[in-house]
């Protein structure tokens, strides 16, 4: 309708245009929730990035977690639900947001007494990741705050693209040797910068626990790593300074980024993207 507007018209026909513009907007107001509660990390930080503090009801106990979470500072202030259905259903939302792991109960029993509730998963690559952007900006009445985020994305894509030299290749590789598959968001972003996956060699193009044996007879020209694994606290981070793998791929060809910008796509993903060129810039020749 806002584009019907634009041409030339008559003194009457802008007032009606301007009346059907005014009504579109109160409208588009009035369906925005009131009382949205988020049951997820991801979704409590898409929901502080994009809904006015006064719609948001509660937050999950994950957002106030400073290792895991990227908006500890911005959840201050807003109540903490507990997770339960039950204390979900009684809090009286107007949505609810959840993910796809381990809340299948809860969501299934709040949508059984009627509440819409709205299910968002791990990102499976970034078009998937936009798509999900403009459904929870959408579902919150803030549809331009969802595009903003986008842009912000494709700009860090943009400035990225091909900045590696020389196609070397590069392994993920999480506490206790795990791989991610080769098409999480985090390859696709690795292959954007001009990367080139190890999957091939390690023999798990769809991700799993590789072994140390393999990486060392035969290591990736890096690894990205998180920034804990320095920390040997458990076996599955002194994996990462056993000698053997020490050797084979040395810290110099360890890219390191801050495990909670990779855990969830959205609002940290615009960061993710510049840490991660920040190390290629510093340690990829």
């Amino acid at each position: 309708m806002r584009q019907l507007c634009l041409g030339r018209f008559s003194k009457r026909m802008w007032l009606i245009c301007i009346a059907l513009v005014l009504g579109i907007g109160a409208a588009e107001a009035q369906h925005r929730p009131q009382r949205v509660v988020s049951l997820n990390l991801c979704t409590d930080e898409m929901l502080l990035a994009f809904a006015d503090r006064e719609q948001i009801a509660s937050l999950s106990y994950l957002i106030r977690d400073p290792s895991i979470s990227i908006m500890v500072e911005q959840s201050q202030g807003i109540p903490i639900n507990d997770g339960r259905a039950e204390t979900i259903l009684f809090s009286g939302p107007d949505l609810v947001l959840a993910g796809t792991f381990g809340q299948h109960y809860q969501s299934a029993l709040l949508k059984a007494q009627g509440l819409k509730v709205l299910t968002l998963g791990p990102w499976t690559s970034l078009k998937e990741g936009r798509e999900q952007i403009r459904t929870m900006a959408k579902a919150l009445g803030h549809a331009e705050r969802g595009e903003d985020l986008i842009k912000r994305i494709d700009t860090a894509l943009q400035r990225t693209e091909n900045i590696v030299p020389g196609k070397p290749s590069i392994l993920v590789y999480d506490r206790g040797g795990w791989v991610s598959a080769t098409d999480s968001p985090m390859n696709e972003l690795l292959v954007h910068m001009g990367f080139r996956l190890h999957h091939g060699s390690s023999g798990l193009p769809y991700g799993g626990v590789v072994r140390l044996e393999s990486i060392v007879t035969s290591p990736p020209d890096y690894l990205l790593v998180d920034e804990e694994a320095g920390n040997a606290v458990d076996n599955g981070t002194a994996l990462f300074s056993h000698p053997a793998l020490m050797s084979a791929v040395p810290l110099s060809r360890r890219l390191i980024v801050p495990g909670k910008l990779a855990i969830c796509g959205g609002p940290s993903t615009p960061d993710l993207i510049e840490a991660l060129a920040a190390e290629i810039q510093a340690k990829v020749r």
